[in-house]
């Protein structure tokens, strides 16, 4: 509290932070008032909605292939350059991610998904989930997990990729990799807060305007700012709010 939070080219100063007990969602309140913002998405219908997300995530590595038929199955984590991007994607899935997690969006990264088909990486947390609901674009989700960790072998500390099709790669973590089969292609994908689950506590904590296509969500008093983190555990590269681990950038 009290460093400075840049919002289009505008230094806002934050007083305050609440965390919710039932998911990594923190909103953070600073003392000034935002002159606009994102609606929330409030219809738990996101399963086969269309999403758009935003990041300042990492570059494409290099290519990753299958050893055995030299197939290519993705790329591994590049560079980080800071440049905010965007990129598209679809909700396959509602995911419960435990006491900690609470319930997730689940995106997969598709062979067969449109040109802007995105996954996420480091420097990616905290980035917003848009679905537009047919009145607009509502922010649905946080950006929280991926899928992140491969190897070619049973062997060795793996690398960080985004895997569209994870057949013939082995997947967990260094000493516990298990290779992947089957006879459909196999995405990664990622993982992301739920918002529309979470609406009564975030009313609690910032109780909303009401809602049009040119009124602000959030009334004056209260300004805040909706943030998730990702943490390093087991076969996901994860950052948790109050967690140690590797930094999600």
């Amino acid at each position: 509290m009290g460093d400075p939070f840049v919002y289009n080219g505008i230094s806002y100063t934050t007083v305050a932070s609440f965390d919710d007990s039932l998911s990594d969602l923190r909103v953070w309140e600073v003392s000034e008032t935002f002159p606009t913002w994102a609606q929330l998405y409030r219809t738990s219908n996101e399963v086969g909605k269309p999403l758009t997300v935003f990041g300042r995530g990492l570059t494409r590595g290099v290519e990753v292939r299958d050893v055995a038929t030299n197939t290519l199955r993705g790329w591994q984590w590049g560079a980080g350059d800071g440049q905010l991007r965007w990129g598209q994607n679809a909700v396959k899935s509602i995911v419960e991610g435990g006491s900690y997690w609470g319930a997730l969006l689940y995106a997969t990264f598709d062979k067969t998904g449109g040109t802007n088909e995105a996954h996420l990486a480091v420097g990616d947390s905290s980035g917003p989930v848009f679905i537009d609901d047919g009145t607009g674009w509502k922010l649905a989700g946080v950006a929280a997990v991926v899928d992140a960790y491969f190897n070619t072998t049973n062997s060795g500390a793996g690398f960080n990729a985004a895997i569209f099709d994870a057949r013939g790669l082995y997947y967990g973590s260094s000493g516990n990799w298990s290779l992947v089969g089957g006879g459909s292609p196999a995405p990664s994908g990622f993982y992301a807060t739920r918002v529309s689950v979470r609406a009564t506590w975030i009313d609690s904590v910032a109780p909303p305007a009401e809602e049009s296509s040119d009124v602000p969500l959030l009334g004056p008093a209260q300004t805040l700012v909706f943030a998730a983190a990702l943490f390093a555990a087991g076969t996901f590269f994860l950052r948790g709010r109050n967690q140690p681990g590797k930094s999600a950038g």
